[in-house]
């Protein structure tokens, strides 16, 4: 038989659980980490490294493009340095772009090197692992109240406008 105390014991530990919030599942998910967390921040701004090797290696092919199509039609650069007039101008376009890809990479790599550049790129990847991202719901209410009053402002000036342009008619006479 269960003595006194064993019951005081018991009927304490059940209060206790009771008292205990149970844990659902949008409590769960809030205790998870956030998404880019997950994923590793860091990934992000490799990404944008990325984006900027291939976006310089674009811009500076097209500046070499220009400015072979430019040193190639001057005479003194021609006589200088026959190879300019060998290539057309189709073909330019290739070798222009794998040089750009070379010094695009090369001048991503080296920047990323920089203790500087490296310690902004970790700052970056830390502010993205805070950033609480909005989810689907939060989204589509946003857009809906835009939109209704982008609606609401367009039916605001355009009576206004009907309204002034027929004081305008009714004053100046048209």
């Amino acid at each position: 038989m269960a003595s006194d105390e064993d019951i005081k014991d018991d009927t304490t530990e059940q209060a206790e659980t009771a008292d205990a919030p149970e844990e659902t599942s949008a409590d769960a998910e809030h205790d998870a980490p956030p998404a880019a967390q997950s994923l590793g921040a860091a990934r992000y701004v490799h990404a944008t490294f990325f984006a900027l090797a291939i976006l310089g290696a674009y811009v500076f092919g097209k500046v070499l493009v220009l400015a072979w199509g430019a040193i190639a039609e001057w005479p003194a650069a021609v006589r200088a340095v026959p190879q300019l007039a060998v290539y057309a101008e189709d073909q330019r376009d290739g070798i222009t772009l794998a040089v750009g890809a070379a010094v695009g990479a090369v001048g991503v790599i080296q920047a990323y090197r920089k203790e500087r550049v490296r310690g902004y790129a970790d700052a970056v990847a830390g502010e993205l692992a805070r950033v609480t991202w909005p989810n689907r719901e939060m989204v589509l209410n946003g857009t809906i109240v835009v939109v209704l009053a982008s609606a609401i402002a367009t039916v605001y000036v355009t009576i206004l406008d009907r309204f002034w342009s027929f004081l305008t008619t009714l004053v100046y006479g048209a």
